[in-house]
């Protein structure tokens, strides 16, 4: 059932808690992150772009009347930065209550990454795949955590090819993106298998933002050089899209509802899934397909070097 009445001004005070926001600098990532902050949570905001995150941050700081906010460089696309983002993180913090799988890049012109994988498949599936394996032991060392992994209406035109899960074949890049898209609810859904096999308590949570005016779009033009299509693109979001804070709800929900169980997928209940409240929605049959999705984990594994290590049930 959709939550019509449920806003961020529902979520619980967040005090003591530790958040971890992905492209939290714009769109989506801003609005999550400042809604959390704004409960109290501790908010780490790990962007590429420092400069960005600074601003970011600044602006946040300065319409809060409380906020604890910290920046962290990463970039999902490279591997290396990747680890090295979650070195720093783990040795500045000894939990993680929420960690927010947000940023994404979308309708990128094809550029491979410094390890050989398609920019969007890298940053919107293996390089939050790295990030998870390499923050998850400060995940089941902490009381209720959440994982909450932003995917999108368009995984259902996804179809993952698991001869080349990385990319490297030039496709079109719409199809790439609804590949990684694709594969965001596929890791949800084995991650959460994984916890709940080993006996862990942390919750794996998918959620989309529906039809949102954000940078998405226009940022992924602008990756190659793609001014008019840029412009186009954000114009054409402007106008129809709903907002930033909008589209967060069900990220939000996500992360902080005592209503929402491991392994579900939020997002909004209206006009197809494009507007309106949160709630719990169903993803295509391939996004539900376990086999694929415990393959798609073992090629992500070895692509990304990262090999996850869950305690042995108690």
């Amino acid at each position: 059932m959709p939550h019509p009445e449920w806003t961020p001004d529902d979520i619980s005070d967040q005090t003591g808690r530790v958040a971890l926001v992905t492209g939290a600098n714009s769109g989506i990532g801003f609005a999550t992150a400042r809604a959390l902050a704004d409960r109290g949570a501790h908010v780490v905001m790990a962007c590429r772009n420092p400069e960005k995150a600074r601003r970011a941050a600044d602006e946040m700081e300065s319409d809060l009347d409380r906020s604890s906010i910290e920046l962290l460089t990463l970039d999902l696309s490279d591997l290396v930065a990747v680890r090295r983002a979650a070195e720093q993180f783990l040795a500045a913090h000894a939990r993680l209550d929420l960690l927010i799988n947000n940023a994404g890049v979308m309708g990128t012109p094809y550029r491979q990454t410094p390890d050989g994988f398609e920019l969007q498949m890298a940053t919107n599936h293996l390089g939050h795949f790295a990030l998870t394996g390499l923050l998850l032991t400060r995940l089941v060392t902490t009381d209720r955590a959440r994982v909450v992994t932003v995917s999108s209406v368009m995984h259902r035109t996804g179809h993952i090819d698991f001869d080349d899960v990385a990319g490297v074949k030039i496709g079109n890049t719409w199809a790439h993106y609804g590949k990684s898209k694709l594969a965001n609810l596929l890791f949800t859904a084995e991650l959460d298998r994984r916890l709940q096999e080993s006996g862990e308590s942390v919750m794996a949570v998918a959620a989309h933002p529906g039809w949102t005016r954000s940078n998405l779009i226009g940022n992924g033009a602008a990756l190659g050089n793609g001014r008019v299509r840029a412009k186009a693109s954000r114009v054409f979001g402007t106008l129809l899209g709903q907002t930033a804070a909008a589209g967060a709800r069900p990220t939000l929900y996500a992360a902080t509802s005592p209503d929402v169980r491991s392994g579900q997928f939020i997002g909004p209940a209206h006009v197809a899934q494009l507007f309106g409240p949160p709630k719990v929605v169903q993803p295509n049959r391939r996004a539900k397909n376990s086999a694929d999705a415990a393959r798609l984990w073992e090629i992500s594994e070895e692509l990304t070097g990262v090999d996850y290590r869950f305690p042995a049930p108690v």
